[in-house]
């Protein structure tokens, strides 16, 4: 048939069907125009994109959230400590709550003086006898001063006293000349007694604590200060706050104050303590103190500020304070 064969007059045009045809495609299903996808996706969640700004605004509360999940893990987490080598032990059940590179041999500094004085008690010479300070006890090797003057006569308790508590550098060196034999024997009698109580990574060259080559672990400090706490006069002596004392023939009164800041804070009970810094060593600082109704043993050696070792004790306390709040509970629940 002819009506077949012919053009037509008025031909289709294809393109713009198929145009019309893949938009109606496209409304009914979604699928979105090639670079396009982000307003489908903002289309279909009734949102539009948020601007840089805002994505920056939502950064902040995550931040808050980190800062307290960390503050809430130094107390409740690990025990994160400013000092070298740390050791807290049970003083009666002999256990470890926490250690810190415990068997690192370290300068000990004043430290020292701990093991000067149990010396000297254990010798038994008479407390009341007086001792003279001659140039012999003025620091040669670090030139550090001191109050008493040469000269000055005080009791071996005084001189025992100032040592422990202001870590007075003149009465401990005073102390261990007049020992009989001497210095050397003094020394001696350090290192004897160091091995007795099984402080086998111990080594001590002078009652100071002056020279770095006093040196021990963190671990042997902690028998050390259990045995330190058998005697009472130490106990005494590292405890007070505060001591005035007369110098004989010079009508003054001299005022000496504990190098520890902890042990006139009432929130701490502590039954012994010792500081101790020489560049070498840090900052040092042994207690036995009671936490929790728990006699413990604290170790702090090389802590790098002037007050870190003093935060890492109040560190200690929190964390083993939770600690046996959160095993109380347990236990009666």
């Amino acid at each position: 048939m002819d009506g077949f064969k012919r053009k037509s007059r008025h031909p289709i045009r294809w393109t713009p069907l198929i145009t019309i045809l893949t938009l109606f495609l496209f409304a009914f299903t979604g699928i979105g125009m090639p670079g396009e996808a982000w307003a489908v996706k903002s289309s279909r969640s009734g949102a539009k994109p948020a601007p840089k700004h805002v994505k920056k605004a939502k950064a902040k509360p995550k931040r808050v959230r980190n800062a307290a999940a960390q503050l809430q893990d130094s107390v409740r987490g690990p025990l994160r400590l400013s000092s070298t080598s740390a050791l807290v032990m049970d003083l009666e059940a002999s256990r470890e709550f926490y250690a810190k590179n415990p068997t690192a041999i370290m300068p000990i500094a004043s430290i020292t003086k701990l093991m000067t004085a149990m010396v000297v008690l254990d010798t038994r010479l008479p407390l009341d006898e007086t001792v003279t300070i001659s140039s012999d006890d003025m620091d040669a090797l670090r030139h550090t001063g001191s109050r008493l003057a040469v000269g000055t006569q005080l009791p071996r308790r005084e001189l025992l006293r100032l040592a422990l508590m202001s870590s007075e550098n003149r009465a401990a060196a005073a102390l261990g000349r007049v020992y009989p034999g001497g210095s050397e024997s003094f020394v001696a009698a350090m290192n004897q007694k160091a091995a007795a109580l099984g402080m086998h990574n111990t080594r001590f060259v002078d009652s100071t604590g002056l020279h770095n080559e006093n040196r021990s672990t963190a671990q042997d400090l902690a028998r050390m200060v259990k045995a330190a706490y058998e005697y009472p006069l130490i106990r005494e002596f590292t405890t007070t706050a505060a001591y005035e004392i007369e110098i004989p023939g010079h009508q003054r009164t001299l005022v000496y104050r504990n190098s520890n800041l902890l042990v006139k804070d009432n929130r701490w009970d502590i039954g012994l303590s010792k500081t101790g810094y020489i560049i070498e060593a840090g900052r040092c600082l042994v207690m036995q103190a009671r936490i929790g109704a728990r006699p413990v043993v604290i170790v702090l050696l090389d802590s790098l500020g002037k007050y870190s070792r003093i935060g890492d004790a109040n560190r200690i306390k929190r964390w083993l304070e939770t600690r046996m709040a959160t095993a109380g509970r347990t236990v009666s629940g």
